[in-house]
């Protein structure tokens, strides 16, 4: 069977590439969420620190992906003193792979609040009752707040969403897809831009973007 190979040229734009493969890998139901990346942060102290979260938005222009977390976590701290990330999205039994390059910053009060109010109900009340990357002492610890807090919003229709939790837009300054081919040949596209300032609301002003193929 012939390889996959990106487009010849390589478009302006990959995120268009990268959304059509998120989807791909949803319809083929071999992935229960094809959404998921690995988030890579560096804290004060420079050691770097990766997890699974899920991309929940990809915004091609002006060129950012969203996820949602809570911000006093572990990542959340880190992105505070950094903010430099990088991510990557895996599809094995697809042979692709995407990776990501860029700055973090939190994402406006009323898209945080949208996406909250679309979770279940659960979901909302475990997003105040979990003080995440904190130490418990015992798993009883995080039952019992949990149980408070559905105590307190028992008689709350519209849960409000926790100052402490909502999504980061990751600008990105750099996306390279990859897909495997025969004998290692493999099709590897990069793409660069240059963010600018940020603006002071959260939001960059970037240049257009320079493609190139590499070698595998």
């Amino acid at each position: 069977m012939k390889s996959e190979q990106l487009p010849e040229p390589l478009p302006d734009d990959p995120l268009s590439i990268l959304n059509a493969w998120i989807a791909d890998a949803r319809d083929s139901g071999s992935y229960p969420n094809a959404d998921a990346m690995a988030l890579s942060t560096v804290d004060p102290a420079g050691q770097p620190a990766t997890r699974i979260v899920l991309c929940k938005q990809i915004i091609s222009d002006p060129g950012y992906v969203v996820f949602y977390t809570n911000y006093g976590s572990a990542k959340g701290h880190a992105i505070a003193g950094n903010a430099a990330v990088s991510a990557v999205f895996h599809w094995d039994t697809m042979n692709r792979q995407a990776r990501l390059e860029g700055r973090a910053t939190a994402s406006p009060a009323e898209e945080s609040d949208r996406y909250f109010a679309s979770r279940d109900r659960e979901s909302q009340i475990g997003a105040w009752a979990s003080a995440q990357s904190q130490i418990i002492q015992e798993r009883a610890q995080l039952l019992r707040a949990m149980q408070a807090m559905e105590q307190r919003f028992a008689d709350t229709a519209v849960i409000p969403r926790p100052p402490h939790w909502g999504g980061y837009r990751i600008w990105l300054s750099a996306v390279e897809l990859w897909v495997r081919g025969e004998a290692r040949l493999h099709d590897r596209g990069r793409w660069e831009r240059h963010l600018g300032d940020e603006q002071g609301d959260g939001s960059y002003r970037p240049e257009g973007w320079q493609s190139a193929r590499l070698q595998p």
